[in-house]
């Protein structure tokens, strides 16, 4: 069932700012945006913040410590010094079951919402109790007098899970999306006229988080495929960790600052970029062998990972597909005075808390 005066995909909504929460493994990140009153670019970024969590607070992509999250988040809002208290989130893919269905044209969408909680024991293999449901009109089926309907249900505690850790830190949410669905907004933002329905770009995102590498393939705009691996960040982190007997966040801070004794480059960095290559180059076999595809034109690198030093060079040479790092906000309107050396270095990873924040405009 639904949530009161909760969305899962932001259907119908009139354009208005609202802050983008990714709770990810070891951080939780917010951004709000704006549309600029001059200028070209379509959207302006006013606040963001990026807050550690602690590594007890998530586990398997799923909130573990309530209030360790809840705690997070309130002080991500109070670091980004934004006032808005409107807000999306999203839960990952694994654990959205979707379903394309055909409806008759003719049914209003209450009607439709009535027909789909009659008939969604047939699409979803839980207790219709124990879960949430959304859908989205896609447009006219194949058959004649039908339009094809995109079912979304999650089980509830995914959902819910997320709703109170942002009202614990005084946010009211109101959507929850799914993260391919965030990440198509976000996409559709940096790359433009090269993802609209007319283009046949094939494009790659490689999303290296802490504990799962994410690729999810793009054509025409929309995603086609994900699939996620068990690597991620955190191997390189807990290794400089381990070597240097230091604790997580400050092996985290040299990690990123590139703040490493010579030799780590070549017996630890080194390695581990060789590594992203490979995962990445597995998951693309993954997605030939399992679709008509035979190609991507191109691969964007987003997560934390991804500021890794040249990493995109290296992925480009191995796999022989142009690459580069996703940054979010080159097409944004960036205000003076803004932190904008933390935003560059912060922006991969804020790839799918941009894509949320863009739901208070699309």
């Amino acid at each position: 069932m639904r949530i009161p005066d909760l969305q899962m995909f932001g259907l119908g909504r009139k354009p208005s700012s609202m802050l983008g929460i990714d709770i990810g493994t070891t951080a939780v990140k917010l951004v709000e945006l704006s549309r600029p009153s001059a200028g070209t670019d379509p959207y302006q970024i006013d606040r963001y913040a990026v807050e550690p969590l602690p590594v007890t607070a998530m586990s398997e992509k799923k909130i573990a410590d309530l209030d360790a999250v809840g705690q997070g988040i309130a002080r991500a809002v109070r670091r980004s010094g934004t006032k808005s208290k409107r807000a999306a989130v999203a839960i990952s893919g694994s654990a959205v079951i979707t379903k394309v269905i055909a409806m008759s044209s003719a049914l209003s969408e209450a009607e439709m919402e009535g027909q789909i909680q009659l008939e969604a024991d047939q699409y979803i293999p839980f207790p219709l109790e124990e879960v949430n449901i959304d859908f989205d009109v896609l447009g006219p089926s194949a058959t004649p007098g039908m339009v094809d309907v995109l079912l979304a249900a999650s089980r509830r505690e995914n959902v819910e899970d997320r709703v109170a850790a942002l009202e614990a830190a005084g946010l009211k949410v109101e959507i929850v999306d799914v993260e391919a669905y965030a990440l198509e907004n976000a996409c559709a933002l940096m790359l433009g006229d090269e993802t609209k329905g007319a283009s046949e770009q094939v494009v790659a995102v490689a999303d290296i988080g802490a504990m799962t590498t994410t690729l999810h393939v793009l054509h025409k705009g929309q995603v086609v495929y994900s699939r996620e691996q068990k690597f991620g960040g955190l191997q390189l982190i807990n290794e400089v960790q381990q070597r240097l007997g230091v604790p997580r966040e400050e092996a985290t801070a040299k990690v990123i600052a590139n703040d490493l004794p010579g030799g780590y480059q070549a017996e630890v960095i080194g390695p581990f970029k060789e590594a992203v290559a490979q995962q990445i180059g597995r998951a693309l076999q993954f997605f030939y062998s399992a679709t008509t595809y035979t190609r991507v034109d191109r691969i964007l690198l987003a997560g934390g990972g991804a500021s890794l030093s040249k990493l995109d060079r290296l992925v480009e040479e191995r796999l022989g597909t142009l690459t580069r790092v996703a940054n979010p906000f080159e097409q944004v309107a960036i205000p003076k005075d803004f932190p904008v050396a933390a935003l560059n270095r912060d922006a991969p990873a804020l790839v799918l808390a941009v894509g949320l924040a863009l739901r208070g405009f699309i």
